[in-house]
């Protein structure tokens, strides 16, 4: 099997946030880590863990006009009419 890069899972994350409702980034850490290994987290200075740096510009990069972060839910979702400019939603 390839190895494989900060492209294919941020790939990978940008279809499944198309799938469905809500992606809640604790489900998309544990999924990563399952599907393509520990190399694509790390832990944070909270103590939790987190996407890669790196996937999430990858991600960024290629769900920057469809998809909007909601911070009081942790979650990604596709855009909808009446979000407000740019990525973060409260």
């Amino acid at each position: 099997m390839a190895t494989a890069t900060t492209k294919d899972v941020a790939e990978w994350l940008h279809k499944q946030v198309k799938q469905g409702d809500y992606l809640y980034h604790d489900v998309a850490v544990s999924d990563i880590e399952s599907k393509f290994g520990s190399d694509f987290i790390y832990d944070n200075e909270g103590g939790g863990q987190s996407i890669d740096k790196g996937v999430l510009k990858e991600f960024n990069a290629i769900s920057k006009t469809d998809v909007v972060w909601l911070r009081s839910e942790k979650a990604w979702r596709l855009r909808e009419k009446g979000d407000q400019p740019g990525r973060m939603q409260d």
